[in-house]
């Protein structure tokens, strides 16, 4: 998605514009903060996976040498050799790293992290004294940072945490919550992080949720020469989607069980006989009985396996992003593997809390070989909608831009908002909301509608083209209509959760397949609508039956709110409908439910386009009554006094009613029948599933509704006579249902 600019820099997507158009203003505050200083800004960085969260801002710092000076830190296990010596990646990546700290004390017990602790906040106050940063940037949950975290603190060094407020499992989670406490400003990724971080009475205005670093990287990796990566680290004849990306970690607060599952996850992974590349594990206590776990099996010397200590994030990101599956419980596999729908196994508890998409399979009580392979045998080679749940890819300009509004003159001390705690949602650094939106496309049998569409139900924008009659033409409009309107949300300030897609036909929305469409839009059978717009946009894709949409939109924004049974039945070109039951949508064995156009109301009624004859669509639809008006029309009993039609125009629907209107009796005879088989429909429905409300949408409805309303007094039970009929007051049924799949999926997630 385009930000402002379609100028990119080496970041990983990052609009060179979208700063320069800041400088004015964070100018501005530098004067403030005295002389035109730049803001001193340190980086401290302890292991592999925290740096290729900090990386991406470290790079966007350096590209504007006129705000900023860049300290760099290195301690950790970074300085290890049995973790890689990864500081070299920092210096490959053309940093100057100011310092260097030891501060691992070798142990496999707890206390070893302890002593590490200790050990760096013996070291730390010098380093601190001698660069007298402004800020220091912490991320995440490990030991280290606390350490770091608590030397800033007590040395009045404003700091930034990256990553507060998520959930997750084990000791990181008293660790994170700690820096929290500690830290002055808060970076977070997701919604929910930011709602704990206000709920844990941190002050609103010093959090921004920009979404998660590294996604401005992940994004925007499209390698072409992926295949040379994946040889490289797993051999000449490994094909893409055709290995396993294994990465696991100790679980520190039960050390013995984790050293078992990680023995049983090895097992499987023998027995499932793939090639695997399996990642050293971190550096927390438990981890060298891990390692030996690897050798006494053999692991390192296996032909179907390559243990490695460390590899560079750029081909880490290449070697997931086409792994046909990744197992373990690091939290790269149930946050940034999402990006690109790589099937994820997620063993134990470590990451128990995490937000994650619908690529993580959780195995909980990873406690037996079988079950683990049984993971492995659902998930295995398997594609899923791209996630962007934890960043959009523009977090490091919101991070920049929200760094150069800090105003150093402001009292250090930081201030907790005690309950109650505020309702209102994420501002950026200017107070504007980012309003949460989806991505409404409505695909009809003349036109294709593309609508960005907001929480509240309000249509920001749309964009209308006529519907292309061919396959390759009408996907590749809809993409490109997807695009531009995604780019446009930025500049409209709408984040962008999904794409919702309403269709004609039959649809399983599981997969995102448009089974069988409508003889009106042409070539449109079997089609994959979900992975081409994924894998375009980054977005997770919904795909549903236009009638179910339009339920879908009763059900969200219309008069079906709240209401656990009701019927929608849409009446237009055709005649079609969704059931809501107990508050969800039915589909259907086969998603073929609620195709309530093609209810039979008379054994020798007329034919209707689905083969049969008799059906409501036969006699209701805007098909039928132009079926009908052509037959008046040529025999010169249509248009009455006041009427006409000109020659170049069609004969419709909507003359058959106007000639209703002015008293035509013919006309009228047809409209009251039609009404007729509505309502014995709607009848038909009342007696099946009696619903509590029954709602007309479409053009047709209002002209229908008091027929339908006699009909029911007249044929049905006593019983479901009360039932209410109303008539839908949603502009675009359509479009708000499409819309619904997202904003109500997205917002609603239980983890």
């Amino acid at each position: 998605i385009v930000l402002g600019s379609s100028e990119y820099n080496s970041l990983g997507g990052m609009p060179e514009l979208y700063f320069k158009n800041l400088s004015k203003r964070n100018k501005q505050i530098m004067e403030k903060n005295g002389n035109n200083r730049k803001l001193r800004v340190c980086v401290a960085t302890c292991n592999r996976a925290d740096y290729s969260k900090l990386a991406p801002i470290m790079f966007g710092i350096k590209t504007e040498p006129e705000f900023f000076e860049l300290d760099v830190v290195v301690l950790g296990s970074h300085l290890i050799d049995d973790y890689g010596n990864t500081y070299r990646m920092i210096e490959q990546d053309d940093f100057d790293i100011n310092t260097r700290l030891h501060t691992i004390v070798r142990g496999e017990d707890e206390a070893a992290m302890v002593e590490s602790v200790g050990l760096a906040l013996v070291k730390l106050p010098d380093v601190l004294n001698r660069l007298k940063p402004d800020i220091m940037i912490v991320h995440g949950d490990r030991f280290d940072a606390l350490a770091l975290a608590t030397s800033a603190a007590l040395m009045n060094i404003r700091i930034l945490h990256i990553e507060g407020g998520e959930v997750s499992g084990t000791i990181d989670d008293s660790i994170r919550h700690a820096i929290t406490k500690l830290a002055h400003y808060h970076v977070c990724c997701t919604r929910s992080a930011e709602q704990h971080l206000i709920s844990m009475c941190e002050d609103h205005d010093r959090i921004l949720l920009a979404g998660c670093p590294s996604y401005d990287k992940l994004l925007s990796a499209k390698n072409k020469d992926y295949m040379s990566i994946i040889r490289m680290w797993l051999g000449d004849d490994v094909k893409s989607k055709d290995y396993i990306v294994a990465l696991q970690h100790p679980v520190t607060t039960d050390i013995k069980h984790s050293i078992k599952m990680f023995e049983l996850t090895l097992d499987a992974l023998i027995s499932f006989n793939k090639r695997t590349l399996v990642l050293f594990p971190n550096i927390d206590a438990g981890s060298k009985e891990m390692v030996r776990v690897m050798r006494k099996k053999g692991i390192e010397h296996h032909p179907n396996f390559r243990a490695v200590k460390h590899v560079p994030f750029d081909q880490f990101i290449q070697l997931v992003a086409h792994a046909g599956c990744m197992i373990g419980n690091s939290s790269c596999g149930v946050r940034e593997v999402g990006a690109f729908g790589t099937p994820v196994i997620n063993l134990g508890t470590r990451q128990i809390g995490r937000e994650t998409g619908e690529n993580v399979l959780h195995v909980r009580d990873a406690d037996t070989q079988d079950k683990i392979l049984q993971a492995l045998h659902l998930q295995f080679g398997k594609q899923y909608p791209c996630s962007k749940i934890y960043g959009d890819g523009n977090a490091v300009p919101r991070i920049l831009k929200f760094l150069k509004s800090i105003d150093l003159q402001e009292p250090l001390q930081k201030k907790f908002c005690f309950p109650p705690v505020k309702e209102n949602i994420s501002q950026d650094i200017d107070h504007i909301l980012e309003t949460l939106s989806a991505l409404a496309v409505d695909l009809g049998g003349t036109n294709l509608r593309v609508a960005i569409v907001s929480m509240k139900g309000e249509i920001v924008k749309k964009y209308t083209q006529f519907n292309p009659k061919t396959y390759e033409e009408r996907i590749n409009l809809i993409l490109q209509m997807c695009v531009e309107a995604a780019a446009e949300a930025v500049k409209l300030n709408c984040r962008i959760l999904g794409v919702g897609i309403s269709t004609g036909g039959r649809v399983n929305p599981r997969e995102g397949i448009v089974l069988h469409s409508t003889k009106l839009i042409q070539e449109w059978n079997s089609v994959d609508l979900r992975t081409p717009l994924s894998d375009t946009l980054h977005l997770p894709v919904w795909v549903d039956n236009d009638g179910n949409c339009a339920a879908l939109a009763e059900r969200k924004f219309g008069q079906g709110k709240g209401l656990e049974n009701f019927v929608t039945l849409i009446t237009g070109t055709g005649i079609g409908g969704g059931i809501i039951h107990q508050h969800e949508l039915i589909h259907g064995s086969s998603f073929c439910a609620a195709e309530l156009g093609h209810l039979v109301v008379s054994l020798d009624g007329p034919d209707c386009s689905c083969g049969s004859h008799g059906c409501i669509e036969a006699y209701a639809s805007g098909m039928a009554l132009q079926r009908e008006a052509k037959k008046l029309h040529d025999e010169d009993l249509l248009l009455v006094e006041g009427m006409s039609v000109p020659k170049d125009e069609a004969v419709g629907a909507l003359h058959l009613i106007q000639a209703a209107k002015l008293g035509n009796a013919k006309a009228q005879s047809i409209l009251r029948t039609a009404g007729t088989a509505l309502g014995l429909g709607v009848v038909n429905i009342l007696h099946t599933m009696n619903p509590s409300l029954v709602i007309l949408s479409g053009v047709l409805a209002s002209h229908y509704i008091h027929i339908v309303k006699d009909v029911i007094r007249q044929q049905a039970l006593s019983s479901v006579q009360d039932v209410d009929v109303v008539v839908s007051d949603l502009v675009d049924p359509a479009l708000l249902g499409a819309a619904s799949m997202v904003l109500d999926y997205t917002t609603r997630r239980i983890y």
